[in-house]
């Protein structure tokens, strides 16, 4: 498969001294290629894909633990407001 990409790749470029947008469509298959077509971090797909999960649930973990001591004692606040007025 990626015999093929490099094939396409040096073709499209080839093209481009005939017109220059085969330039731009071999360069945007080349961003293309190296931005999402890359392996994953550990060589296999479905680990990179593990890990990013598992990176991701990590930073959400973080964000809800700052975010739930950074505002905890407003909420209580609130709390015991309501239960005052209610009460």
């Amino acid at each position: 498969m990626f015999v093929l990409l490099l094939v396409l790749i040096v073709v499209l470029f080839g093209f481009g001294f005939l017109h220059p947008i085969w330039w731009v469509a071999a360069a945007v298959l080349v961003f293309g290629a190296t931005r999402y077509g890359g392996r994953g971090r550990g060589g296999g797909s479905d680990f990179g894909e593990y890990q990013d999960y598992r990176d991701r649930r990590e930073r959400q973990d973080r964000w809800d633990r700052r975010y739930s001591r950074q505002h905890r004692a407003r909420w209580n606040r609130e709390d015991r407001r309501d239960r005052e007025r209610r009460g």
